[in-house]
Order: C-alpha cells, then sequence, then structure tokens
C-alpha cells in the first residue's frame, strides 16, 4: 500500500497540465501543437499513475482502499475523504484510460481553440476520477454537478451546427435532476450529522424515510444512464458533440447513474430499493425494447449509435435492481463493457465521418473494398455490442439476464428480445456501411486507418477480448465490494421484516 496521496495525485494531476497549457505562449500554431502534447502526457501520466492503483489494489478486501481524510469544513463535519473499493476502482481506471485516447482522437480533427479543448478535457478528467474517488456527500456532489461544466462547453463550443441547443438540452436535464439528490443528501446530513458517506452506510436510514430519498437519487441518477423517459438528450447530445465528446459522454458520463445506483441507492436505502425494483424493472425493459426499435429506424450512424446505448444500459439498471450477485456483477461489467464498446463505436463513426464528413448512412457503402483495417475493426466492436460469446459484452449481458431470471422471468424474456433486436440494429447497421457496391467516387477515395488511428483501436480491441476471454480479471477485485452491498441489502431487509412482525 502507497503511504502517499495515489488518489489525489490521479485526481487532481489533470489540472497541473492545465495550468501548464494556460501559460503557453507563441505562435496559434506552436500553441496548438504543445497545447496537445502537454495534454497528450498529462493524461498518460495519470493513466500510469491508475495504473499502480489497481497493481496495489488488494482484491480480497470489501473495504475502502488508499483511504485519504483531512477536515474541510469541520464546523460542518464535512470532510475531504477519497478512497475506492472493487466497485470505484475500474470506473477511475475507465476514465483515466478514454482521455489519452479522446485526446489523441482529438490530434488532427480538433484545429480550432486546441488549447482550450485540451483543457477542457484534461479538467473533465479531474471531475470524472473525482466523483468515483469520493467518500462525502458534498465532495461527490461538488465532482457529480461540475463534470456539466466542461462537457457543456465541449459540446457548445466544438460541436455540430446544433450544439447550442444540444448542449442547453443535456445541462438543464441533468442540472434538474440534481436538484433533489441535493436535497435528499441535506436530509441524510440532518439525519446523522455527517456527510460522510461510509458512516452514513454504517448507521443506516430510517425506513420512513428511504422511499423519499430514493425517489431523490434516482431523479438525479436515472437522467444520467440515461432512463426511458428521460433519455431524449442523449441522441441530441451525442449528435451535435465532437467525436471525443461523445467517447468521454457514452463511455464515462453515462456510468455515473449506474455508479450511484450501486455505490449509493441498494446500501443507503436498501428497503426502497426492494419495493421500488418493479418499477426500475419496467422502465429498464421499455428501454431496452423501445429504444432498440427506435435505433432501427435512424439514418444517422450516430444516432443509431446513441439510442443503443440507451438500450444497454437498460441491462445495467435490470440487473443492479436484481440485487443478486449475478445480477450486480452483470451491471458492473456491462458498464466497463459499454464504457469501451461505445467509445470505440463512436471512434469508428468518427474515422469515416472525418474523410467524409457525414453521418448518413446511405451515403456509404462498399467500405471493405476501400478501408479493409477499418472494416476489420469496426466489426470488433459491432460483435462485442451486439454481445457475441468471447466479447466483453457477453458477459455483462448474460449475467444481468441471469440475475433477471432469478427474480422474475418475465423480465428477462422481454430483455432477451432486446438483444435480438440490438443484433439486428447493429448488423443492419454494418450492412450497409460496410457492405454492398461502391456508388461514389469520394466514398472510393477514402483512406483506410492511418497509423494514429490503429493505435488508438487496438489497446480497446484487446480490452474487449480480454473481458470478454477473461471476465474473473475483472470480477475478482469488484465481488467482496459488491458482496458486501448485498450484505447491507439482505440484513436490512430482515430486520425491516422483523420489526413489522413485531409491531403485530
Amino acid at each position: 500500500m502507497q503511504s502517499w496521496p495515489l488518489l489525489t495525485l490521479v485526481t487532481f494531476l489533470p489540472l497541473a497540465g492545465v495550468l501548464f497549457i494556460l501559460v503557453l505562449r507563441g505562435t496559434p500554431a506552436d500553441v496548438a501543437r504543445n497545447a496537445r502534447w502537454a495534454a497528450l502526457w498529462t493524461s498518460l501520466v495519470v493513466l500510469a499513475l491508475s495504473l499502480v492503483l489497481w497493481a496495489d489494489f488488494d482484491p480480497t478486501q470489501a473495504d475502502f482502499q488508499f483511504v485519504e481524510l483531512a477536515s474541510w469544513l469541520p464546523a460542518f463535519h464535512i470532510a475531504y475523504h477519497l478512497g475506492i473499493d472493487g466497485i470505484s476502482l475500474f470506473f477511475v481506471l475507465l476514465s483515466t484510460f478514454l482521455t489519452p485516447i479522446c485526446i489523441i482522437a482529438s490530434w488532427a480533427s480538433v484545429t480550432e481553440r486546441v488549447k482550450e479543448y485540451m483543457m477542457a478535457f484534461l479538467v473533465l478528467e479531474t471531475l470524472m476520477v473525482g466523483m468515483f474517488c469520493a467518500l462525502d456527500f458534498v465532495i461527490f456532489y461538488v465532482f457529480f454537478e461540475g463534470v456539466l461544466i466542461p462537457m457543456f462547453l465541449i459540446i457548445g463550443v466544438w460541436g455540430g451546427p446544433r450544439r447550442v441547443y444540444a448542449a442547453f438540452k443535456f445541462f438543464l436535464y441533468t442540472l434538474l435532476g440534481s436538484v433533489l439528490m441535493l436535497l435528499a443528501i441535506l436530509a441524510i446530513y440532518y439525519q446523522i450529522g455527517s456527510t460522510d458517506v461510509v458512516e452514513a452506510l454504517n448507521r443506516g436510514l430510517p425506513p420512513g424515510l428511504q422511499t423519499w430519498l430514493w425517489l431523490a437519487f434516482f431523479a438525479s441518477f436515472a437522467v444520467k444512464v440515461p432512463m426511458w423517459p428521460v433519455h431524449t438528450w442523449l441522441p441530441d447530445a451525442h449528435v451535435e458533440a465532437p467525436t471525443a465528446g461523445s467517447v468521454i459522454l457514452a463511455g464515462v458520463l453515462l456510468k455515473m447513474g449506474g455508479y450511484g445506483f450501486i455505490r449509493f441507492s441498494l446500501p443507503l436505502f436498501p428497503i426502497a430499493s426492494h419495493d421500488l425494483a418493479p418499477f426500475v424493472f419496467t422502465l429498464s425493459v421499455v428501454a431496452i425494447i423501445y429504444t432498440s426499435l427506435v435505433a432501427l429506424a435512424q439514418d444517422d450512424m450516430k444516432k443509431l449509435i446513441a439510442y443503443s446505448s440507451v438500450a444497454h444500459m437498460g441491462f445495467v439498471t435490470m440487473g443492479t435492481f436484481t440485487m443478486t450477485a449475478e445480477g450486480l456483477q452483470g451491471a458492473m461489467v456491462q458498464m466497463l463493457s459499454h464504457g469501451i464498446v461505445s467509445a470505440a463505436l463512436f471512434l469508428c463513426v468518427g474515422v469515416v465521418y472525418d474523410r467524409l464528413h457525414t453521418r448518413e448512412i446511405a451515403r456509404y457503402g462498399g467500405l471493405a473494398d476501400t478501408m479493409p483495417k477499418y472494416a476489420a475493426v469496426f466489426m470488433v466492436f459491432m460483435l462485442a455490442s451486439v454481445g457475441l460469446p468471447g466479447t466483453s459484452g457477453f458477459v455483462g449481458e448474460f449475467l444481468s439476464l441471469l440475475g433477471a431470471f432469478e427474480v422474475n422471468t418475465w423480465v428477462a424474456f422481454f430483455a432477451t428480445t432486446g438483444m435480438i433486436l440490438g443484433a439486428t440494429y447493429m448488423l443492419y447497421l454494418y450492412r450497409r456501411v460496410i457492405f454492398g457496391v461502391i456508388t461514389r467516387a469520394d466514398v472510393r477515395a477514402m483512406l483506410d486507418l492511418s497509423w494514429r488511428e490503429v493505435a488508438i483501436f487496438a489497446p480497446m480491441i484487446v480490452l474487449v477480448l480480454w473481458m470478454g476471454i477473461y471476465p474473473n480479471s475483472f470480477l475478482k477485485p469488484m465481488q467482496p465490494a459488491l458482496a458486501k452491498v448485498m450484505e447491507r441489502v439482505q440484513l436490512s431487509l430482515h430486520e425491516n421484516a422483523a420489526a413489522k412482525l413485531a409491531e403485530r
């Protein structure tokens, strides 16, 4: 175990890169070049430090590790409290892994305000990592809401023609839900006299209060996931965001809601989570089937993948609220898998968009002839999205369905139809873009993947196959923490049942 503040370094080191980029001077071309390299090296150092976290992490422990605790506002019992367990470890790694990929992906496509663009991504990295490490409700809320600011700028400044509309819609949807969560945090503070997450988990909350607090947290997390029917901001945000913005949005920001359900909703409000699980199952099944059908009707590649994200995250919410070992593990793996696969799919769209400047599916066709390397890469991620055995997508969906089958066979049955629809729209997309006859000269002139693009996709392919072939390397570190969550839930349910029995 490291004695130095490793979590603080991983969280705040990107801000050192921001300060360095801020003071860069010279010609616009020199500043842009130096900003790119500074952002890349900063993000790579942060990635290396996060890998140290993984290497030093004890997979047999359920408790928080690398804990850092310092007094911040002692009069209000609010502290700077960081720590990670098996649940948050991989989300930290996902954030630090995707950030350098986003910077490399933007190397040639972003040519205006490069300095500010790179600063926005580094600030975003700090906020994402901090949110997954926070063990104080106030610290968590600051990071959770702070993420909106750089993402709002990334969409609103460097996005497409309707970027301002999409940015404001994204901001307002996510902010409005979070206001209710802030009220719930205040209620928890007045209930236990502290904003410490660990203390709240250990002390528990009255059953009568849990439902209201659960609904308040749900309002925030459901928008972030996003769950049906509060998902409508996502397709607009994805379509208008630059490629790297879509990568972070799909790869990390959508996981904030799922992480919140597992970290807070289940262990803090176990009775409400149990009572309202059928409500979540209903919304999850509707999301899986409805958004899959909507994806089938899309003619824009980004919109199709955006709707597929809502469907895939439906498996996450379904698996989470089964409150079984298989369901929770499936939800975790599905989030990690989706974070890599959906990010890669948006990068695949970005590759052809950079060449032809259109995302319309009908404009392409026959790319297997002119871009064979691209066709092979796209195929790997398309099959992972479908859930082909041997890829990461299969493990998450299989475990989630297994958990659902234990609880309610009808939920599992309807969710399985979503898998069939998922295969339909992804294969439809791949067939129309990759196969067929080339009829346009501009499509025939498209160049295959460059070395920079190959360097982006290679580690993502390795991770997708690694997670699919040897999932235990990811499941083992998270199992003790998930078992502890389930233990809290079961204990609370038994105590509540015993209390009701005693009342009679």
